[in-house]
This record gives C-alpha cells, sequence and structure tokens, in this order.
C-alpha cells in the first residue's frame, strides 16, 4: 500500500466501487426482462481486474471473458457507454450490436468480452506479437477463468506466448466454478498456476480479494513482461457472489456460502478497513465515492432506458464486415 498515493488509492477504490454497482444494479435490472440475452455478472472478483488494472494503461490490451463487465470498468471504460450496450441500445459501445457478452473498447485496450470459453488466449498473444514487433513496450493482460484454464486454446495460447517470449500476463481467476462444476472437481492441480512450469514460465498465486496482494504481484509481471521477460500466468483465488447467469438457481452451492463471501471475503470491505485503519483514506473520502458511484449508475440505467434502439434499415448491415479502402 505504500507504494501507491492517495490519489491512486481513492482511484482504486472508486474503480472496484463503479464494479460493484453496476453489477449490483444489473442484478435487479435484468430481472424486469428489459435487457436481452444472458449477463453475467462479476461481482464480488474486484480486486483482481483492479489490481491488474491499476498497473496498465490505454496502451496496454487485455481480452476477457463472458464476465466481462469487471474488466471494462477497471481498464476504464465509460459506464454509461456500456450500459447503452447492455441494453441493446445505438448509443453502446458497440452501437448495442454486442450486448453484455461482446462488449468492447479498443480504445481503451479493451478487446472484447467473448461468449467463447478460453477464446481470449488467442488475441492476447496477437495483441502481444504486434505490441512486441512495433516495441512499443505494451503488455496485454488475458483474463480467464478455471473453467477456461482446462481449454486447448489457454493452454496454446500459453505455449505460443513462451516460446515467442510475448509479453501477457495470464491472469486465471479462479472463483471455484466453471459454470455449475467445482473447479475441486474439473482442475486436476490444486493451483492453476502450478501450470505454469510446463511452459518455462513464472506462476504466482495470490488472494483475490486482496487489492493490494493482485496489484503487487501483477505490478511484477507487467514489468517483467514490459521489459522482455516474457509471460507470466498469476492466479487470483477470488468468489462471485452471484451465480454463473442471471436466473442461476446455484443449487451446487452450500447453504450459506454465497453469505459467507460477503461477509467475510468482500474485497471493498477489505479495502476500506486496510485503508481507513492506515490513516491512508478517510471514511468521509470512501463515502463520497460510494455516493459519486451510485450517482453515476443511476444515470447511466436511466440514459440506457431513454436512449434508442438500432435501426434495422440502417443499422443490419453496418460494421458486419471490415472496409479496407
Amino acid at each position: 500500500m505504500t507504494t501507491l498515493s492517495k490519489s491512486e488509492l481513492l482511484d482504486a477504490y472508486r474503480r472496484m466501487r463503479t464494479i460493484r454497482e453496476f453489477e449490483e444494479r444489473l442484478h435487479k435490472e435484468f430481472a424486469t426482462g428489459d435487457i436481452p440475452g444472458f449477463v453475467h455478472l462479476y461481482a464480488g472478483q474486484e480486486a483482481s481486474a483492479t489490481g491488474v488494472c491499476m498497473n496498465l494503461d490505454d496502451q496496454d490490451f487485455i481480452s476477457s471473458t463472458h464476465r466481462g463487465h469487471g474488466h471494462c470498468i477497471a481498464k476504464g471504460v465509460d459506464p454509461t457507454g456500456m450500459m447503452a450496450e447492455i441494453f441493446g441500445k445505438s448509443t453502446g459501445l458497440c452501437k448495442g450490436k454486442g450486448g453484455s457478452m461482446h462488449i468492447a473498447d479498443i480504445s481503451r485496450g479493451m478487446l472484447g468480452a467473448n461468449g467463447i470459453v478460453g477464446a481470449g488466449g488467442p488475441l492476447s498473444c496477437g495483441a502481444a506479437l504486434a505490441g512486441k514487433i512495433r516495441g512499443d513496450r505494451s503488455v496485454t493482460a488475458c483474463f480467464f477463468g478455471d473453467g477456461a484454464s482446462n481449454q486447448g486454446t489457454i493452454l496454446e495460447s500459453m505455449n505460443l506466448a513462451a516460446v515467442l517470449n510475448l509479453p501477457v500476463v495470464f491472469v486465471a481467476e479462479n472463483n471455484g466454478y466453471g459454470e455449475a462444476c467445482a473447479a475441486s472437481f474439473a482442475v486436476a492441480t490444486d493451483d492453476i498456476a502450478d501450470r505454469a512450469a510446463g511452459f518455462n514460465m513464472p506462476g504466482v498465486v495470490v488472494d483475490g480479494f486482496d487489492f493490494f496482494a493482485v496489484h503487487e504481484a501483477a505490478a511484477e509481471a507487467i514489468e517483467r513482461a514490459r521489459g522482455g521477460g516474457g509471460p507470466t500466468l498469476l492466479e487470483t483465488k477470488t468468489g462471485r457472489f452471484m451465480g454463473h447467469y442471471e436466473g442461476d438457481q446455484q443449487t451446487y452451492r452450500e447453504d450459506g456460502e454465497v453469505e459467507r463471501l460477503r461477509g467475510d471475503s468482500d474485497s471493498l470491505k477489505i479495502f476500506r478497513a486496510r485503508t481507513i485503519s492506515s490513516g491512508a483514506l478517510s471514511e468521509a473520502e470512501l463515502d463520497e465515492i460510494d455516493a459519486a458511484v451510485v450517482e453515476l449508475i443511476d444515470s447511466a440505467v436511466e440514459k440506457a432506458r431513454s436512449d434508442p434502439e438500432p435501426d434495422p434499415a440502417q443499422d443490419l448491415l453496418t460494421d458486419v464486415y471490415v472496409s479496407y479502402l
């Protein structure tokens, strides 16, 4: 914590609080039936995305998953444009065509959420290779879950990144479940990070509820990649507060499991307690951020509801093919 300035600490809390409020609000809005498609919420995992992305800037890239809202916000993507996109409105970041699982903002280095499990691996290698060829010292963070850790695309991407010495940080967000299957049942090792040894890269495990632990480990991995040291596999042990998707009955979880997570492993509570007790931040300063974020999300929802939908006559065939002319 001593390596971060007061403004950086406030920024970190603002990002985590925005993710939490965004997701909690979507949980309520989805129940109204006004949001098309599936929604997979990131609440509970805020420290993972924020701890990594606080070490990146707009020249750096991330690839995401079907649970991508938190990655977007942590990377600096506009929540108002995100909300419009999720509501399927023409003012959305992808003009309402991507929705929750394919939301993207290249201007912020966010290569996109992805409905295909593990599909971010090859995208990350491509972005990292381009950066290496340009010589711009950019780094790509590849977020994936414990379920995706068993996909060939991820394992092949780690091998490729190692062989080509690419500036990629593979971030395995182990929230304990690949959809409804426990990681303890589906993953052969206790720690996904152990698989790094097979690709001759460092493997690091951190508490994914602790922003400071994630930030420190990510800083080391990102700096290593930026300096030409190659890829790292970083595993954040975390947990989601919601179901795999909205409407998931979560019958595979133990009674009281989510309540225990919210009570004992809430990354925002942990951050507040640590920064307040150390004197780095005050309760009033954090409360002020809470209020501002609620206002932001309220405004984003109100705008998304009133914004126009795409016009089929004008928009149906645009953005289908890339024009190089």
